[in-house]
């Protein structure tokens, strides 16, 4: 199974959450790629979009394997299996945290500037992301939701790995893939158009949502 771009995965993603419809719903896109999956997840559920925001700490060298994660408001998660397997000390992990923290507070201030989050307290919360590999980032943006009290915590992405869906399923109330294929083999196999995203594409998701609600 492959999708043709984001806004596909996003629309077929949304038909597994068909029974979460409703206003009362906060749909929170992690950027960049997962905002314009959320998007046509809020659109077709007739929920709020908003951000939340996380980094994934790479590996000095292997930028795309997670030794953690971390999210707003101060969420830091730590990979116990790969952090000992590398032998990474704890100067290379606090040199890559603060250089991600740094990150995650310059896209806080371009994306939202002085535009306040949703509340998500009693809320019906579904995290999205267009694809989840490893689950640490995931489980960062997870625990930073939690820690705000929602009625329901769901993680979504069109496509999963069997391992973080297994993860992700015991951590959140519920979560949800339209595919979780094996062998993985990555996020961008499973899509025609993978292009890369700027911060104009996040910030331009996010004011079309605003405008639709507003109109």
């Amino acid at each position: 199974m492959t999708f043709r771009d984001r806004q596909d995965a996003g629309r077929r993603l949304a038909t597994r959450l068909a029974h979460l419809r409703g206003p009362g719903t906060v749909v929170l896109g992690v950027p960049r790629g997962g905002v314009p999956v959320a998007a046509e997840v809020a659109r077709a559920l007739g929920g709020r979009l908003d951000l939340m925001l996380v980094r994934k700490l790479g590996v000095p060298g292997q930028p795309e394997l997670a030794m953690g994660a971390i999210a707003s408001g101060g969420v830091r998660i730590h990979n116990q299996d790969v952090i000992p397997f590398l032998g990474l000390d704890q100067r290379t992990i606090d040199d890559v945290t603060r250089r991600e923290e740094a990150e995650l507070a310059r896209r806080e201030q371009a994306y939202r500037g002085h535009q306040p989050s949703l509340p998500l307290a009693g809320a019906t919360v579904i995290l999205v992301d267009d694809g989840v590999a490893t689950g640490s980032t995931m489980l960062a943006a997870l625990q930073a939701v939690k820690s705000q009290h929602p009625a329901r915590a769901v993680v979504a992405a069109p496509v999963m790995s069997q391992s973080a869906y297994d993860l992700l399923s015991r951590e959140a109330d519920r979560g949800v893939a339209v595919a979780v294929p094996e062998p993985f083999g990555g996020v961008g196999a499973w899509y025609e158009d993978f292009r890369q995203l700027g911060d104009a594409d996040v910030i331009a998701a996010m004011d079309r949502a605003r405008s639709l609600e507003q109109g």
